[in-house]
Parts: C-alpha cells; structure tokens; sequence
C-alpha cells in the first residue's frame, strides 16, 4: 500500500508471524509495510488514520471492530494464536517477541531446506508458528541429531520423520496442525 512502511517484518501490524508465511517465503508479499507493491489491508489503511502506528495494539482503539471475526478462519499463515501472539509481543517486548520470531524463521529455513519434500511447506510453518517456543527447540534438536545419525537416508524419509516428531508434540499439546478454511 502507498505510503505505509514498517520497520519490523517479523510480526505483522496485527500481530501475524509475517516471517512464518508461506506467502513472504515464496516473494509474493514483501510483508507488512514492506515497501511499494505490497497488499492492499484494511488495517494498513487503518494505521494510516491512526497516526502510523506500528502494531495495532499501539492503537488507543485496540481491539476495534476489524478484530470481530478476524481469527475465525486462517488465510495463507494461521490466525489461531494472533491475540495471543499479541498479548507476548506486549509482555515480552517487541524486541525479546522479534528475536524469538527469527529464531522460529531459522528453524523454518532449515526444515524446508532439509526435510522438505515439496509438500511439507504449510506443514513447516504451522508446526513453527503454533507450538510454543520450547516445543519447536525440543523438534529441532530431535530432528538435527536423527538427520546427523542417518546422512544417507531419503529426503522423503528425512521428511515422515521431522513431521511425525511435530506431530507428536503437537497430539501431546492438543494443537492440531492445519489450516482452518472457509466453508
């Protein structure tokens, strides 16, 4: 949108993952407020009115009624845990919530690079985006030791192993790992 610039691209300026998206991963969003070209949003235009405040929560009309029904269903990234994504990005501080979120887009990077198999990437970024922080530890260092334990398997087997282990944890943490359509 003309005119809205950002300077944090991690978390979006109403609270989604940006760095967690299918759509920033592939170049066909440059992000929230990432320069000409990106997607009109009514919220941008929002900010725009409301002295260009960098996330929605600066906002003295937090939570407005654009927030209703915004988290019913998600679009190309999960809005499951945007209020609460919000809520950590206050508590901890948009620095400490930033550095998490690009320790969440290492760990993203490295699954697609490594156990992608070419129908993983939704999966990937689900899995990052809506275990907490210390799951998403627990998976890498499981999933790093196995691929150093097993150099020579198949990316598809490398693969069915890095996705049962979310799977697991996110069965243990009653999280289910898909995106929730329109119907």
């Amino acid at each position: 949108m003309k005119g809205f610039v950002r300077d944090n691209h991690s978390l979006s300026l109403c609270g989604l993952n940006c760095e967690l998206c299918p759509m920033l991963l592939d170049q066909y969003c440059p992000g929230c407020g990432g320069g000409e070209g990106n997607q009109s949003c009514k919220i941008a235009r929002c900010s725009l009115e409301h002295d260009r405040v960098q996330y929605c929560f600066d906002c003295a009309h937090y939570p407005c009624e654009k927030y209703d029904h915004a988290d019913d269903y998600d679009s190309f990234i999960t809005h499951k845990h945007r209020k609460s994504d919000i809520k950590r990005a206050i508590d901890l501080g948009i620095s400490a919530y930033t550095l998490e979120q690009k320790e969440r887009s290492k760990a993203l990077r490295y699954l697609l690079d490594h156990f992608n198999d070419g129908r993983k990437k939704t999966f990937f970024c689900l899995a990052v985006n809506l275990l907490e922080i210390e799951d998403v530890r627990m998976a890498m260092d499981r999933i790093s030791r196995f691929k150093e334990e097993n150099p020579l398997l198949f990316l598809k087997e490398m693969s069915v192993y890095a996705c049962t282990v979310f799977q697991n944890i996110a069965g243990e943490r009653q999280i289910e790992l898909k995106l929730r359509r329109k119907k």
